[in-house]
C-alpha cells in the first residue's frame, strides 16, 4: 500500500504587533477571541504592544489573561538563531523577528502586515502560511463572527481614525 504524506496545517497563529494593533484599537479583540484559529504572541510582541501602545496594552493583557490570546517566548536555538539572522539585517523590528522565527520553526501561521517583514518570513520558509488583517478579516466573515457591513465599518474607522488602510473600498468587492 502506497501512502502519501499529508501536509498537517497548524491552527496556531502568531501574530506580529501590526496585525494585533488593529483589532486592539478598535477594541474588537473579541473576533480574535472567538475566531476557530488559536492566536499567539511573542514576549517581543507584547513587549512592542505595551510599550509603544500604552492605551491597548490593558486590553491585551486582559485578553491574554483570559487566555483569548497566549504569549510565548522564542528560545529554541533553531527559533533564536532565525531571530538573530533577521534583526542582523537591521530592517525589522524585535516583534517581526521573533514573530517570524516563532513561526518558521513551529510550523505556524504568520499574521503580520507589514510588507518588507513578509518578503524575510518568505525567504525563510517559501512554504509559510501569511495571512494579513484583511485575511482575518475574510475568515471572520466566513465564521460569521461579523458580516459585511460590520467589517466595513471596521476598516472605515481604521482608516479615519488610525491610519491603517486596505486597498479594497468595501468587502463586499470579496463577496459577489
Amino acid at each position: 500500500m502506497n501512502q502519501r504524506q499529508v501536509q498537517h496545517f497548524s491552527k496556531v497563529v502568531v501574530a506580529d504587533a501590526s496585525v494585533l494593533i488593529n483589532f486592539l484599537r478598535v477594541e474588537r479583540i473579541d473576533l480574535i477571541a472567538r475566531h476557530s484559529l488559536d492566536f499567539t504572541v511573542t514576549d517581543h510582541v507584547a513587549d512592542e504592544v505595551t510599550n509603544d501602545y500604552p492605551s491597548q496594552q490593558e486590553v491585551l493583557m486582559s485578553a491574554i489573561d483570559a487566555g483569548f490570546i497566549s504569549q510565548v517566548s522564542i528560545r529554541s536555538p533553531e527559533e533564536l538563531a532565525l531571530f538573530g539572522l533577521l534583526s542582523a539585517s537591521g530592517r525589522l523590528g524585535a516583534g517581526e523577528c521573533s514573530a517570524i522565527a516563532m513561526a518558521v520553526h513551529r510550523r505556524h501561521i504568520l499574521a503580520i502586515d507589514d510588507l518588507q517583514a513578509t518578503k524575510h518570513a518568505r525567504r525563510a520558509d517559501q512554504t509559510l502560511r501569511v495571512l494579513t488583517t484583511q485575511d482575518l478579516m475574510v475568515s471572520m466573515i466566513d465564521e460569521g463572527l461579523l458580516d459585511v457591513v460590520e467589517a466595513d465599518g471596521i476598516k472605515i474607522e481604521w482608516a479615519l481614525r488610525h491610519r491603517f488602510h486596505l486597498k479594497l473600498n468595501s468587502f463586499k468587492e470579496l463577496y459577489p
